[in-house]
């Protein structure tokens, strides 16, 4: 027989049944003694002796909330404290009243729908009139999404290079919220994570308050904005966990040839390092840019690639992303399984859009994206033609994405701030300031307006720094321009 066993507990006697001449103390000393007699040498009588008498247990009542007498302000968690978007900061600093005199273009604006220029597509919004009148998806769904919408992802993006099944793909509120699980479930507080700069501020604003460091790598923008990969190199130490290619580039638009995404995957695959390829754009490209999936290319890594319908399908407001875990060596296996079990926070993304995803993927008809792409491309090239040509500025010719960035001489121009209120308090022009994007001294304007206003807007802001050029900036043929990836870059009157 074990040596663990344990005895039906012996009753106890009361005070009234002990004699009245022992004192308190002394029939406490009786009792227990007839306890030990009864549990013999039992272990487990010991634990029981640990036990607190429930009887004798006094509530606890935490001194300082007894004692108040007054409601006082609570502060903010932590996390919420370090949840911070850089944009909203900036944004504040540019709220300067416009010219009364000239009309608002606000270049400023990442979302493609406030110009009224580029609207949904028809099969998109069919397709959700349909679901609305289906009643079908009212309900609730799996956190992960309805297996229908994530079918519809495969068959859509897999490929004989990237093969998936929809148990690879995971629903989330946008692309952002696809980004937030895969570094969640990626790394640990105290870990990092390889961002580009200039870059998208978001990145940041999901790792801060996970408390997990970002380091930025810099792109070369004057080498056309691709990855200074030396940099990139230097940067990774034992405790990073990945990293975040942005490709086409928000914000600078440029898209990242094949061979160049190759000496990033060869980099990776060194260093054993897992990449989140934000893909958010896609195709969205023009002039000749080709888009390359990075799941689709060699060496083969492990890939978390996101993306959405929010940009190329013109509906950002529908919130609607997914991430598709490429877990190349079983690498990912483990990630994966966190990620579904964070996408069960907000138990999964909007039903009415996943129904309406299949037809959405399937039935918008490429007339649609060409359309996109023409706006884009003609905007930029109106851009590029004017912006150029202005003493002190210096375009970057994008090949993607909606955006385009442009630098400008501080010395002529004087701090960020400053130029950037002053296109608005004089032409009623908004642009991003680069500070956004942790690139100072540029600004960011967005290629979704009507070909007219964009000329507009951009005659607006050669008229305005025109008026700040002194005779002796005319006679200088070159003029420094520093960036903040460490080289220095020129700009000439000439377009490059």
């Amino acid at each position: 027989m074990s040596s663990y066993y344990f005895s039906p507990r012996p009753k106890s006697l009361g005070p009234d049944e002990l004699p009245r001449s022992h004192s308190l103390k002394q029939k406490k000393s009786m009792e227990r003694s007839r306890r030990e007699a009864s549990y013999g040498k039992s272990p487990l009588y010991e634990l029981y002796e640990a036990l607190p008498s429930v009887s004798h247990v006094v509530p606890r009542v935490h001194k300082r909330r007894s004692e108040k007498r007054e409601w006082a302000p609570l502060k903010a968690s932590k996390h919420a404290q370090e949840t911070v978007n850089p944009i909203r900061k900036i944004a504040d600093s540019l709220a300067v009243a416009p010219n009364p005199a000239k009309s608002a273009i606000k270049l400023n604006l990442g979302d493609p729908t406030i110009t009224g220029n580029l609207p949904p597509s028809q099969a998109a919004i069919d397709a959700i009139h349909e679901i609305i009148d289906s009643h079908k998806y009212d309900g609730y769904g799996p956190a992960v999404g309805s297996l229908e919408a994530r079918e519809a992802v495969v068959e859509k993006f897999s490929t004989p290079e990237a093969r998936f099944t929809a148990d690879d793909v995971i629903l989330a509120s946008g692309a952002s919220h696809a980004l937030d699980m895969a570094l969640v479930a990626l790394a640990d507080p105290g870990e990092n994570i390889l961002v580009p700069a200039p870059g998208f501020p978001l990145y940041n604003t999901l790792c801060q308050p996970n408390g997990i460091h970002t380091r930025q790598y810099n792109l070369k923008m004057n080498d056309g904005g691709l990855i200074d990969l030396e940099h990139l190199e230097s940067l990774i130490d034992a405790d990073t966990r990945g990293i975040i290619v942005n490709n086409p580039s928000n914000p600078t638009g440029v898209v990242f040839p094949k061979y160049h995404l190759e000496q990033i995957l060869k980099l990776a695959y060194k260093h054993k390092l897992v990449i989140i390829a934000d893909e958010i754009y896609g195709d969205l490209t023009y002039d000749g840019a080709v888009f390359h999936p990075m799941a689709t290319l060699s060496p083969k890594v492990p890939i978390i690639s996101v993306d959405g319908i929010a940009k190329r399908y013109l509906v950002p407001g529908w919130r609607l992303g997914w991430a598709i875990v490429h877990d190349r060596y079983g690498v990912l296996t483990e990630v994966k399984k966190g990620m579904v079990a964070l996408s069960q926070k907000i138990v999964g993304p909007c039903a009415l859009v996943q129904g309406a995803l299949p037809k959405i993927l399937r039935d918008t008809p490429q007339e649609y994206f060409d359309n996109i792409k023409e706006v884009i491309a003609k905007n930029a090239a109106i851009v590029y033609e004017v912006l150029s040509r202005v003493p002190g500025l210096k375009p970057l010719r994008p090949q993607g994405a909606m955006y385009m960035m442009v630098g400008f001489d501080k010395d002529i121009f004087g701090e960020e701030t400053k130029f950037m209120q002053g296109l608005i308090t004089e032409e009623s022009v908004y642009c991003l300031p680069g500070s956004a994007f942790n690139l100072p001294n540029w600004f960011r304007l967005v290629l979704t307006y009507p070909e007219d206003v964009t000329r507009d807007a951009c005659e607006r802001i050669n008229e305005y720094c025109h008026k700040r050029l002194r005779p002796v900036n005319y006679l200088a043929p070159k003029l420094s321009l520093a960036v903040d990836d460490g080289s220095e870059g020129t700009i000439s009157n000439d377009s490059d």
